[in-house]
């Protein structure tokens, strides 16, 4: 079988409702027992938000809906980028592999936890405080002259 995943592209959601954030306790690697914000590889030929999605629904079958980008790493090997995402539909029940809990937690007390990953604090704040945030350009992407996923950055007035 030939393997589908991209191990240089990654991605992650930070998703809040009511006031609450979705994290995931992780089962393995660095971020054991930690809580952290569900994500993970992208597939060959899958566009970013879709992985977000796939991983979300995989990991915590919740469905979202990616919105603005709040953050990219990336270097000479790889890349990771983080969506603000919408909660859509779903219960929060943990796949039993990845991660051993899925919780939704109050933004405030996410932020003060020792549990919570300082990487995960970090993108909670942008996604709960940041005025600034990258969108998705639909004019270019859809105009054939740019790549498929052209972002610009904007102010949040909401």
């Amino acid at each position: 079988m030939e393997n589908k995943t991209n191990y240089t592209k990654s991605v992650t959601g930070v998703v809040i409702k009511d006031g609450k954030v979705l994290l995931a306790r992780h089962t393995y690697g660095a971020g054991k027992n930690m809580l952290v914000v569900p994500g993970g590889y992208v597939d060959f030929g899958e566009a970013p938000e879709d992985a977000v999605k796939r991983e979300y629904l995989e990991e915590t079958k919740i469905n979202v809906e990616p919105k603005e980008i709040i953050g990219i790493r990336f270097n000479m090997h790889d890349w990771y980028v983080a969506f603000r995402a919408e909660y859509v539909s779903g219960e929060a029940i943990t796949d039993g592999d990845e991660n051993s809990e899925v919780i939704w937690l109050d933004v405030e007390e996410a932020l003060c936890r020792e549990d919570v990953a300082n990487l995960t604090k970090e993108l909670i704040k942008r996604a709960f405080y940041s005025e600034t945030r990258l969108v998705k350009d639909e004019a270019y992407t859809e105009s054939g002259k740019y790549a498929p996923y052209s972002f610009y950055a904007t102010e949040i007035t909401e």
